[in-house]
């Protein structure tokens, strides 16, 4: 497909999530075949963002037509400096960005190329002007630049800059199916490089690949060897589990789409197991995910909180809430994420986590362990939301354990002071509390 009508596609999606849309969204309805590369070129646009958007008012201070200004910002950002090589020469990223806008809006073609051709020619005086400005600089908006820094006051810039890393891509090897160990040498046989994460609490069955590949490439991924899942996220299973749940243990997965987690907790052991989600819609995923991997959980559809509706009355051994938040402990996997949420969004969120843990902690059986998460950065979705459900419910026999790993940070060696240039995290920002009844 012609760079130029990628170009096209990507200036349409740009758009769509400037006007409030889920990027996941917007690329299911993207041509099959077109797909790929517009995921590859969007996802890029995402994370420069904000260093294009303060170009363009730079060199162009009259917001342009919302298509146009998109064209224009995807191609700023796809020739912003960002240390990486570029997959596309300056001139072609030119010439394609003018035919897209031709072929859309033949008005506008010499205004873009006008402005590109600016750029190209300084773009090293313009790139500095615009990291003078904290959206140019930190490519996020500015209320969460000002959340971050005052979350992590030593960690700030670093966490910022590896949220426009590219993320691992990490596979989960089934443990009922096959070591870590094993999957590895299957992988080289096929001449694919990976390793081994060195974690102790993911005993030895997670893996990072090189380079990532499609998951139909994957040896025993079909026949549910093997699932994608990053190590962060495979943190769950074995603190809910932790030094063995008996056999027939009831459990709850109160939010459990796509069903990562549920497939985990059924890999590591032989559980009664209710996984429960208010998306049935999402919930497919989490059936076709079992089917895949050969287990079998009761599935059902409920808002956690509305107990009345789904609840049958018997207490559970342990429950995994890896709570609804704002996935800005994701944001390399999903670039969108930043400029989709708003402030009030956070403290809506925070909210609706509590409501969550005070419906289900009555459901947990005297002695039960209660894992709660978030795949968030944000202090108000993790330490301070597991402080004040402490202090509701201290009283009756709530318990933080000591163990439990707290906010876990996309950094690469996570120490309270990082690189200046970050290096690339093996696992996503999350927070875990495990909570013991007395």
């Amino acid at each position: 497909m012609p760079l130029s009508r990628l170009l096209d596609l990507t200036a349409d999606a740009v758009l769509a999530v400037r006007q409030g849309r889920s990027l996941t969204d917007v690329l299911a309805r993207v041509a099959p075949d077109a797909r790929p590369g517009v995921q590859a070129l969007t996802f890029h646009v995402m994370r420069w963002l904000g260093s294009a958007g303060e170009v363009r008012a730079i060199v162009a201070p009259k917001t342009p037509p919302p298509h146009v200004e998109s064209l224009l910002l995807t191609a700023l950002a796809l020739l912003w400096p960002t240390g990486e090589p570029s997959p596309y020469a300056d001139h072609t990223l030119v010439d394609q960005a003018v035919h897209a806008a031709r072929h859309r809006t033949p008005v506008a073609a010499g205004f873009i190329n006008a402005v590109l051709r600016r750029f190209v020619r300084e773009r090293e005086h313009l790139a500095n002007s615009a990291r003078h400005q904290p959206l140019g600089a930190f490519n996020h908006p500015l209320w969460w630049i000002e959340r971050v820094r005052h979350d992590w006051p030593t960690q700030w810039q670093a966490l910022l800059a590896a949220a426009n890393v590219h993320p691992p891509f990490t596979l989960r090897v089934n443990r009922r199916r096959g070591s870590g160990e094993a999957y590895l040498q299957r992988l080289a046989a096929q001449g694919r490089a990976a390793s081994l994460v060195d974690d102790p609490a993911l005993g030895g069955q997670a893996i990072v690949l090189a380079e990532p590949c499609p998951v139909t490439q994957l040896p025993g991924f079909a026949e549910g060897e093997v699932s994608v899942q990053d190590a962060a996220a495979q943190r769950a299973a074995p603190l809910l589990v932790g030094a063995g749940l008996p056999a027939g243990a009831r459990v709850l997965d109160a939010c459990a789409a796509p069903g990562g987690k549920t497939a985990h907790l059924l890999e590591l052991a032989d559980l009664d197991l209710l996984a429960l989600d208010s998306d049935p819609v999402r919930l497919v995923r989490v059936q076709e995910n079992l089917h895949r991997l050969q287990l079998q959980a009761q599935v059902r559809a409920s808002d956690a909180r509305d107990t009345a509706n789904w609840w049958d009355g018997r207490p559970f051994d342990a429950i995994l809430l890896d709570a609804p938040c704002s996935a800005s402990g994701i944001v390399r996997r999903h670039p969108d994420v930043r400029w989709l949420r708003r402030p009030d969004d956070i403290t809506a969120l925070a909210r609706l986590q509590a409501e969550m843990l005070d419906a289900l902690w009555p459901l947990l059986a005297p002695g039960g362990r209660l894992v709660y998460a978030t795949c968030s950065l944000f202090r108000s979705e993790g330490a301070e939301q597991i402080d004040a459900f402490l202090q509701r419910h201290g009283d009756a026999g709530a318990s933080l354990d000591p163990q439990s790993p707290g906010h876990l940070l996309p950094l690469a060696d996570n120490s309270p002071h990082p690189s200046a240039t970050p290096r690339r995290a093996l696992h996503d920002g999350f927070y875990y509390a495990l909570i013991h009844k007395a």
